[in-house]
């Protein structure tokens, strides 16, 4: 009985979400848990494991072509001086192209930025791309310049945080994400490189 009331409770949260979501095309999707007490959360920025996608946008996939970022990606990289190769990496890796995506963790956007990080690099609005990038590239270019152009280092800093590679003394940190995380943005990497030079 409990279960059909909290299978009702839901569906009926559900609907609401909806009338008032779809409308307006939000731009995220809702998660939601039951926690111990038996309270239902809802947010559209989880920050909690147990989360789950309870509503999934319709998002527009023209949104997620790589090629539609390919002159804003070149300007911003030209302008801090990165690899635009590189940068494309790091967005494959982070977001597929998905402007408005957010992690579990809560990082936003195209680069993945962290709140806390993008506020540090007065990044305005994390989910416009230009501002995005601008924030994301000037990371990199700042984590390269850092670990001295060890890409490694870098691409592991900007995945774990540079205090994990600083305690590692100035190592991959010992992290399975890290590492596959690092392995990855370097196979597109070569592979964003091989595109360009065709």
């Amino acid at each position: 009985m409990v279960g059909s009331k909290k299978r009702l409770q839901i569906f009926f949260l559900l609907s609401i979400l909806y009338i008032i979501f779809v409308p307006l095309k939000s731009w995220a999707d809702i998660y939601s848990f039951i926690d111990e007490n038996g309270t239902i959360h809802f947010t559209n920025v989880p920050t909690d494991q147990r989360y789950r996608v309870f509503l999934k946008e319709k998002r527009n996939f023209l949104l997620r072509d790589p090629h539609r970022y390919e002159p804003l990606i070149s300007e911003v990289c030209e302008k801090y001086n990165v690899d635009s190769a590189l940068i494309k990496a790091v967005i494959k890796a982070e977001s597929n192209f998905d402007p408005y995506v957010t992690s579990w963790k809560g990082a936003q956007g195209l680069m993945q930025l962290m709140p806390e990080t993008a506020y540090e690099l007065n990044v305005n609005d994390v989910f416009h791309p230009r501002d995005n990038l601008e924030g994301g590239v000037k990371y990199m270019k700042y984590l390269l310049d850092r670990f001295d152009n060890n890409l490694s280092l870098a691409l592991a800093a900007y995945n774990a945080g540079e205090n994990a590679v600083l305690k590692y003394n100035f190592s991959i940190p010992p992290y399975d994400e890290t590492k596959r995380y690092v392995n990855r943005v370097l196979h597109y990497f070569r592979s964003y490189q091989l595109d360009r030079q065709r």
